[in-house]
């Protein structure tokens, strides 16, 4: 995945569902950040480094993507 995340269902690669609605910039840094809800708790809020959120993770000697979207 590469860019910036469309608005849409999202899952974790250990298996929480979320529903991302958007980026947003830091304050003081101009940071980018993806703006995500989790779907399987209470609905919390959670911001996350757009890099971070878009990264390749090593998970059990495969490379997956951190967050996968789905309908």
């Amino acid at each position: 995945m590469q860019g910036t995340p469309l608005p849409g269902r999202y899952r974790h690669y250990k298996g929480g569902n979320y529903q991302v609605i958007g980026t947003a910039r830091h304050s003081e840094t101009d940071e980018q950040l993806v703006v995500y809800r989790c779907l399987y708790d209470n609905d919390s809020l959670w911001v996350r480094p757009l890099a971070m959120f878009l990264e390749i993770v090593l998970v059990e000697g495969r490379e997956v993507p951190r967050f996968e979207r789905f309908d």
